[in-house]
């Protein structure tokens, strides 16, 4: 049984590096959110060494993630699921100020400012592999907001929301 738990957790060291080597998420936050309210997004700064791809996330305080986009056409502002975000090789991709963000569908309980949110990103390099990268988002209050971010104020209903298939 040692044996066995040593190996497990030698693998787990040896596994965790790369993973912190190759890819850094910053700046992970979400907005709390009111009583009732099923639905939440969380915004990141996704920097990978290697040329690579968000393809998708997960969490246990959500029935689902989806990985949206926000644009604006004939003067409305329409969120759609896209199934992948380009993670340039050496570049900081900040979701926000690129249209983009993490939809948290079917919460199971609030948003609680002060909270973190654990979760899972999926990403796919270029070679085909895809690796788990695990990140912790900070809740923000409802009004907090950075300046080159408002949309997330916005009420999620109120948008016209798609779906997409690429």
């Amino acid at each position: 049984m040692k044996k066995f738990l040593w190996a497990g957790f030698a693998a787990m060291l040896f596994a965790l590096p790369v993973q912190a080597k190759d890819v850094k998420v910053g700046d992970a936050w979400s907005r709390a959110t009111a009583p009732g309210q099923d639905s939440g997004m969380v915004q990141a700064v996704i920097t990978s060494k290697k040329a690579a791809q968000l393809v998708g996330a997960s969490c246990k305080c959500a029935a689902s993630v989806e990985l949206h986009s926000m644009v604006t056409e004939g003067g409305v502002m329409k969120m759609r699921q896209v199934e992948a975000i380009d993670l340039p090789a050496g570049e900081a991709v900040d979701m926000g100020a690129q249209g983009y963000h993490l939809m948290l569908i079917g919460l199971k309980k609030p948003l609680v400012e002060g909270k973190k949110i654990a979760l899972t990103l999926r990403l796919r390099q270029a070679n085909g592999k895809e690796k788990k990268v695990k990140v912790n988002a900070k809740v923000r209050g409802m009004t907090d907001s950075k300046p080159e971010m408002k949309h997330g104020a916005m009420k999620h209903d109120a948008m016209k929301h798609e779906h997409m298939a690429h």
